[in-house]
């Protein structure tokens, strides 16, 4: 899946920040019973990134979490849109400021072209809320896959 999508997107992310893209995600979810997803693809096929994101929040089964909190990153590098999309075991525990804030943070990262940065801020500030709200359980279970989903 890694191999189609390096080539015509290497100025996104490279093959290894991908790879420590997935190792942080992994890291992050370790010290919580959340899951964490990032989706890239090239271009949104709608007009607004949240409906993708949406879209793609049920394809890959992320609603189907024991808890419910389930958090998305998606990314549409070329349409320089993203969307970040939480479950509602987790949106509605973290403030609005708290999404919005991460969202500024990641924009002003993307402008200035510190993909690898911004998403690594991101996942660190998900990772600790989802750490504050959704310990890890006494059997840790990862219910998802860690690895970046590439799209078109």
């Amino acid at each position: 899946m890694l191999a189609g999508f390096f080539s015509p997107a290497r100025r996104f992310l490279s093959k290894e920040e991908a790879a420590q893209l997935a190792e942080l995600v992994k890291m992050q979810e370790d010290r919580s019973s959340g899951e964490i997803r990032i989706y890239i693809e090239s271009h949104c096929p709608t007009v607004d990134p949240s409906h993708r994101a949406k879209d793609i929040f049920t394809q890959l089964k992320m609603h189907h979490t024991q808890h419910r909190n389930g958090v998305m990153i998606y990314i549409a590098f070329r349409d320089h849109d993203f969307a970040l999309l939480g479950d509602t075991g987790i949106f509605h525990i973290a403030p609005n400021q708290f999404w919005h804030n991460e969202a500024k943070q990641l924009a002003t990262h993307f402008h200035h072209k510190n993909h690898l940065e911004g998403l690594s801020k991101c996942i660190q500030a998900i990772g600790d809320l989802l750490h504050e709200h959704f310990p890890p359980q006494a059997t840790p279970r990862n219910e998802l896959p860690d690895e970046i989903v590439f799209g078109r």
